[in-house]
């Protein structure tokens, strides 16, 4: 199934705005005032020579502190290589001050698995005369080193610990210090449930590499150990159940096999399986 990156990203900066400026762009968090925050509604917009509808990304309505008239901050998330982006953040821009007449402030986040150089600005100009120069804040995620942002306690920062530069052998550290920062965060069950959904969308584990983070996690020095241990545990509980549920409603014998095997594989007794998919017992101990 295709992820619909926009929808992820939306949703994720929608619920930490304030963290992703304080993350990416301070200079820009220090003047906002944070007490009038507004998200307006999607815009979808044509164009007519492509023959293509664009849906803009996130648009939030605020102020500066000490001034009483209303900014729009527009944040657009760029999954894929477009070279002609920054002319369509140009045409969003056109036509959201057309509607709008509002002072406007465009972020462009580059969200792909390639190191380009992105331009940050869209110019129009003769030998003799140049009639624009439009420009807009970036941040290109892909190079951005993740070690350089564990120790941020910000919850956008560990969701996209997950598009920044790490290698295939970092893996498993990638998502133990991600646990850890989720931990430190103490946050409720519904952002924890945003950002590992989040997080868990872009890095996926084998069973393979989850034991042997399991193991590493177990030999942790630190007062997050067993905390870390505690999410790892419950968030699989969850998946497992969820999984279940989904096999009992089709019915399907062997959809609870499959459960059941995996049940044993992570440690579960044989009598909570039993319970919980309703196979028998000589069953599941022909499984082990």
């Amino acid at each position: 199934m295709a992820v619909d990156h926009d929808r992820l990203f939306k949703e994720l900066i929608t619920t930490f705005f304030e963290e992703f400026l304080l993350l990416f762009f301070p200079h820009v968090h220090e003047h906002i005032d944070f007490q009038h925050v507004s998200f307006l509604s999607e815009e979808l917009f044509t164009d007519v020579t492509a023959g293509e509808k664009y849906r803009v990304g996130l648009l939030v309505e605020t102020k500066l502190k000490g001034e009483d008239s209303l900014i729009i901050v527009h944040i657009e998330n760029q999954s894929y290589v477009q070279p002609s982006f920054p002319e369509r953040m140009f045409i969003y821009f056109s036509r959201l001050f057309e509607k709008y007449r509002k002072r406007m402030l465009p972020i462009a986040v580059f969200s792909y698995d390639y190191l380009r150089n992105e331009p940050s600005s869209f110019t129009l100009q003769f030998p003799f005369f140049d009639v624009l120069q439009f420009r807009f804040l970036t941040v290109e995620l892909r190079k951005q080193n993740w070690r350089d942002y564990i120790r941020h306690d910000n919850p956008i920062a560990a969701a996209l610990l997950s598009k920044m530069g790490y290698t295939e052998s970092e893996r498993i550290e990638l998502k133990k210090q991600f646990l850890r920062m989720i931990v430190r965060m103490e946050l409720d069950e519904a952002k924890q449930r945003l950002l590992i959904g989040f997080f868990e969308t872009y890095v996926k584990l084998s069973d393979e590499e989850e034991q042997q983070l399991r193991n590493e996690v177990n030999e942790m020095e630190t007062k997050e150990k067993e905390k870390v241990l505690e999410l790892i545990i419950s968030y699989e509980k969850k998946a497992l159940e969820k999984g279940l549920k989904e096999g009992v409603e089709r019915g399907l014998q062997q959809e609870k096999r499959q459960i059941a095997k995996k049940m044993l594989a992570k440690g579960y007794d044989v009598q909570t399986i039993h319970e919980l998919t309703e196979l028998s017992l000589e069953e599941i101990e022909k499984l082990k």
